[in-house]
This record gives structure tokens, C-alpha cells and sequence, in this order.
């Protein structure tokens, strides 16, 4: 029976489901893996279950030439933080769970346009800190999202999702912006970023993250947009500028933000904190039971066609 490492807690339908089928070890730890813990997985197991924040850096796969492990079956649909070349490098496969995160995530888009634009966030500080004085016809007058214009940059699955709940639910008109030409009969693909940031009451954010889109929303995108209008990032904290975010929050560019995650997190800039035109939220966008079970089976099944002599359904490498 094959040796597997899981590298956080995870719900029992999927440490069942793993045992099931290999001779599983779990990790108590709710932190990432650190360099030697990595290295020490490589020789000790076939394969490993990571996550987010287990950097498996070139670093990492340097003296690892001739591992144990054989198959890194990641537990996300974002997988920037395994160095994928490296891996190749010395026969260690990679896989994601791309499909199982998509809708829970749009969810989370979703809740941070409504709460950005409505003040959601504020309100709700206002009343706990028992400083609301009453309903008054010009209190805490926020944006209205029905039938204003979402831009989306990166329409793959989760972008079209989000599109799909801002169109059809709200009667929003959608423009994004995508790296390959797409036909989406609902929405205007437009060339450039700029545009994108330009046009819309709402940017939304649902790229991959990595080298090729870190700071993709940057000073310049950030000037391009309405001063009325508000960002939301629901990609990898990295894709925005965070210190030309705060820039422009503090500056008024914008009115405001929802963000998922952040640069350098758990860590959230002070200044972020101190601004009530910013919601903040701790990385929720696929936290449900059900999305954490889906995304935790999908990738024991990677991990089982793999040791099976199967293609499994989502590797990357």
C-alpha cells in the first residue's frame, strides 16, 4: 500500500476516503510545511496532498533527484506555490482540483461586490460597537449593484461564473478581459486591461496566480478606474499591488474593496485594517463543508488513477 502524506487536517469524508486506499499520515499542524519538512516528505512518502502555503519551490526538489514521492496531488484549484518545472525535473507529477472550487468562489465574488458597494461591513461595526443611531433617509447611502457594469479579468471557469450571477442575477452588463479570445454570447471581450478597469463599476479579479500575472492590477489599472468604482480579488493576493492599492484607496481613486486574499498573508497591511471602505474577509472562497469535501475527493482520486497506472482527470505537468 502506498505511503501518503497529507499535509493539513482535513474533513473525514476525505481522510475516510484516503485511507481507503493508501497508508495515510495527516499532519495536525494548520501552518504550512517548512523547507526540511518538505524535503523530508519528497524521500519518506509516494505521494503528498499540499495545499496552499506548502511552497515546494525549485529549493525544495534541489537535492531531490531521486525522491520517494512520485505525485504531488494539490488540494486547490491554485497551484503557484508548487514550482511545477522543478518538479517534472525529478518525475514528480502535479494535479489540482479545478472544478470543485468554481461556484464557491463566484459565491465569495459575489459577497464582496455586495458588501463592498452596500457598506455591509461598516454597518455591521457601527451596530456591534453600538454606535448606530437610528434608520435616517441619508445614512450610509452605498452603491447600487443592479444593472451597473462588472469587468472581470480571467474568464475561465470561475470568471464566467461570477459573469453568469452578476448577469443573470443582478442585471449587470459584463465586461472582462481574457490572455486567449473567448465568446461568451452574455458579455464584451475587450483588449486591454485598462479598458476593462475603465468601463466598469466593479473589477473583479479571478486570474491564476504566478510570475505571469503578479501584479497584474497594478498602479496604472487602479488610475484607470471610475473613482466610484470598486475592486474585488478573489485570485491570489499577489495579482494585485497591494501598496498601490492602499495607495489609491487612501487617495479616494477608488470608492472601495473586497478582498479574499492577500499579498503576503496571513499578514494584512495595518492600513488596509484601518479603512472602512475596505471588507476584508480571511480567505473564505471555497470554505463549505460540502467544496472542502468535493475538492479534498478529487484529489484522493488523482492520487488513486495515479498509483493505478491511470491518467489522473487533473494533473498539470
Amino acid at each position: 500500500m502506498k505511503r501518503i502524506l497529507i499535509t493539513r487536517p482535513m474533513p473525514d469524508a476525505v481522510t475516510g476516503a484516503a485511507r481507503a486506499h493508501f497508508d495515510v499520515e495527516m499532519r495536525d499542524e494548520t501552518t504550512p510545511m517548512k523547507l526540511g519538512q518538505m524535503r523530508g516528505a519528497l524521500a519518506l512518502y509516494d505521494g503528498i496532498l499540499p495545499t496552499l502555503g506548502d511552497l515546494f519551490s525549485a529549493e525544495v526538489f534541489d537535492e531531490a533527484q531521486s525522491c520517494r514521492c512520485k505525485i504531488l496531488a494539490n488540494f486547490g484549484v491554485g497551484y503557484n506555490h508548487i514550482d511545477v518545472e522543478a518538479a517534472r525535473g525529478v518525475g514528480v507529477a502535479v494535479t489540482n482540483t479545478p472544478g470543485a472550487v468554481t461556484d464557491a468562489t463566484a459565491d465569495i465574488a459575489m459577497t464582496l461586490i455586495l458588501m463592498s458597494a452596500r457598506r455591509a461591513g461598516e454597518g455591521e461595526r457601527m451596530v456591534r460597537a453600538g454606535q448606530w443611531p437610528g434608520w435616517n433617509p441619508t445614512q450610509m447611502l452605498g452603491l447600487h449593484v443592479t444593472g451597473k457594469t462588472v469587468g472581470i479579468i480571467g474568464m475561465g471557469r470561475i470568471g464566467e461564473a461570477i459573469a453568469r450571477r452578476c448577469h443573470f442575477g443582478f442585471g449587470m452588463r459584463v465586461v472582462f478581459h481574457n490572455r486567449s479570445p473567448k465568446s461568451v454570447d452574455f458579455a464584451e471581450q475587450l483588449d486591454r486591461i485598462a479598458d476593462v478597469a475603465g468601463a466598469a463599476d466593479f473589477v473583479v479579479a479571478a486570474v491564476p496566480g504566478g510570475a505571469a500575472t503578479r501584479h497584474l492590477i497594478d498602479a496604472g489599472i487602479l488610475s484607470a478606474m471610475k473613482p466610484t468604482a470598486h475592486l474585488v480579488n478573489i485570485s491570489r493576493g499577489d495579482v494585485v499591488d497591494e501598496a498601490a492599492l492602499i495607495t489609491a484607496l487612501q487617495a479616494r481613486r477608488i470608492a472601495g474593496a473586497g478582498l479574499d486574499v492577500y499579498e503576503h498573508e496571513p499578514q494584512v497591511p495595518d492600513a488596509l485594517k484601518a479603512m472602512e471602505n475596505v471588507v476584508l474577509l480571511p480567505h473564505l472562497g471555497t470554505a463549505a463543508l460540502e467544496v472542502r469535501e468535493a475538492m479534498g475527493l478529487r484529489a484522493v482520486e488523482n492520487l488513486r488513477a495515479f498509483f493505478a497506472g491511470e491518467s489522473p482527470p487533473d494533473q498539470v505537468n
